[in-house]
Order: structure tokens, then C-alpha cells, then sequence
């Protein structure tokens, strides 16, 4: 019996001059160490959308309560004796932004337009949800 494993990703964005820029953020090792978007383990008993605010209060220094849009892709992979089902979120930032908390956690970061962005994911399906969050957002 494989073990089930829940994980959030949550691509931030927030408006520059009336455009959309996103958080790319990079971890600092492994297959991780790719350009992308927060992305965290979902504990046992959390529920999906306090789990997104709590990340990103705490991991990005952003006020939770931004607007959240469930960009409808869950993942679902098996490797090896895991199983791993994926939530992507997108995550209107609002107010003060607080690098400091990115410099503790992750190797570097950056807000990108949106071609910027997509052309510097590291992973398809990053590309992918990025296109999604950006139509939606364009289209609101």
C-alpha cells in the first residue's frame, strides 16, 4: 500500500502598473532548485485554503488575506510507495511584502512580468498552471 502524500502550490501575483508580476521563487538544492512557485506539504487534518493563507503569511511575510484562485489542475503521481496528490492555488498578494522571509528559506527570488515568468519556470506543469492563473487574471 503506497503512502498519500498532499502538497499546495500556490503562484503569487500582484499588479505593477496595472500588469500582473508573479513570485518566482528558487530553493537553494536538488530538483527543487528550479524556478517556480510556493509549494509546501499539506499537513494531516489541514484544510486547503488555511494551509494557503498560513504559507503564505509565513513563509512570504504576505497579509493572508488575499484573494485565492483554485486554478482546478490536481496532480496526482505515484513514485515508488508514494502517492502524491497536488492543489494549485494562485494567491492575489496585497499589501507589504517582507523579502527578509524569502532570504531566510529560499536561494533567490523575483517578481516577473508574465513571459518573464513563464519562460523561467523550471517545470511544465508550473508553465501550465502559470498560463491558467494569467488568462484568469486578465479575464477578471
Amino acid at each position: 500500500m503506497s503512502e498519500l502524500h498532499h502538497r499546495i502550490k500556490v503562484f503569487v501575483y500582484r499588479f505593477e502598473q496595472a500588469a500582473p508580476h508573479y513570485l518566482l521563487l528558487k530553493p537553494d538544492q536538488g530538483i527543487e532548485a528550479l524556478w517556480g512557485p510556493l509549494h509546501d506539504e499539506l499537513g494531516f487534518g489541514e484544510k486547503l485554503e488555511s494551509a494557503i493563507r498560513a504559507r503564505v503569511r509565513e513563509q512570504i511575510g504576505l497579509d493572508p488575506s488575499g484573494r485565492l484562485l483554485d486554478l482546478d489542475m490536481p496532480g496526482r503521481w505515484i513514485l515508488g510507495d508514494e502517492e502524491i496528490i497536488e492543489w494549485t492555488f494562485g494567491f492575489q498578494a496585497r499589501g507589504r511584502f517582507r523579502p527578509e522571509l524569502l532570504e531566510e528559506t529560499f536561494a533567490a527570488h523575483r517578481w516577473a512580468r508574465f513571459q518573464d515568468a513563464y519562460s523561467s519556470m523550471g517545470l511544465e506543469l508550473d508553465r501550465q498552471a502559470a498560463m491558467r492563473l494569467h488568462t484568469r487574471v486578465l479575464a477578471a
